[in-house]
């Protein structure tokens, strides 16, 4: 498949947030699109719901936008942040609407760019969320950045069929997996977000996570899209899941049985659920 790579001049580089991520006061999204959603890629995406993914003609999917000053909108405003007296207060979601590690940074080395900056201007509080094991190269600055930042790993299942199946563009299991692993044994903090839920053995999927983070959050397609699963429907999920055989997988209570082995393998503190989950560190 072609994609379409291509950079534009954007105004700010922090958004200010609410809603959902309502924990944090802004959001930081170096690129606009993503590498990892194409049409086979990630159908349960709710971003492709949202404007953005329909100012263009192509697919969500098919484009990235690489925000070409966003390291200097970030140094000014930082800047600005900091002679306010703010910095110790400031909470960044980093991404909300993309992935900060697709392929594309390899080049255009944004994320970099914005953690060096975020190093020189420690947040109170960072969340790097990424599905992809890219996060590693940059260990150096999050270890900079040390209990400041926390990687959020998305892994929807344990299980490598449901993967291949429902995301396959995505980094295998066993990648993520041994990324946070790695983050973790180095110092950094590490969050699993298995967001949203897809199907899964629960004791094993709990089992992992016990031993990969230090802590999980789960969401599921009806809680996690921003709608109360309207989006989810939308983009035909339900339907989806019944073809592959999954169709239990769409119950309000199917998250229920993951949650409970969580708990029991980790802790009630270590485990958080949806939109709570992600704003409570």
């Amino acid at each position: 498949m072609t994609r379409q790579y291509q950079t534009r001049s954007v105004q700010r580089a922090l958004t200010p947030t609410g809603g959902f991520l309502s924990g944090f006061a802004f959001s930081l999204n170096p690129y606009i699109g993503c590498a990892f959603g194409d049409n086979g890629g990630c159908p349960f995406c709710y971003v492709r719901c949202l404007p953005v993914a329909r100012t263009r003609p192509q697919g969500w999917g098919r484009w990235v936008i690489a925000k070409e000053n966003l390291a200097a909108r970030l140094a000014a405003e930082l800047a600005q942040i900091e002679s306010q007296g703010r910095l110790d207060r400031l909470t960044i979601f980093m991404s909300s609407a993309t992935d900060p590690y697709q392929g594309l940074e390899r080049d255009a080395r944004l994320t970099r760019a914005a953690l060096e900056l975020l190093v020189r201007y420690p947040p109170r509080r960072l969340m790097v969320q990424t599905r992809s094991p890219m996060v590693e190269r940059d260990l150096d600055l999050l270890k900079a950045l040390h209990k400041r930042v926390i990687v959020s790993l998305t892994l929807e299942t344990d299980d490598e069929q449901v993967r291949r199946q429902l995301c396959p563009t995505s980094p295998s299991i066993a990648r993520r997996v041994g990324v946070a692993q790695r983050l973790r044994a180095a110092g950094i903090f590490v969050q699993l977000a298995i967001a949203p839920m897809l199907p899964n053995h629960p004791e094993r999927l709990a089992e992992i996570a016990a031993i990969a983070a230090d802590r999980v959050v789960v969401d599921t397609l009806r809680d996690g899209d921003g709608s109360g699963g309207r989006r989810s429907q939308a983009l035909g999920m339900p339907d989806r899941l019944g073809r592959l055989g999954y169709a239990h997988w769409w119950r309000e209570d199917a998250h229920a049985p993951l949650m409970a082995a969580l708990r029991a393998a980790m802790g009630e503190e270590r485990v958080g659920f949806s939109q709570t989950g992600f704003n409570a560190i």
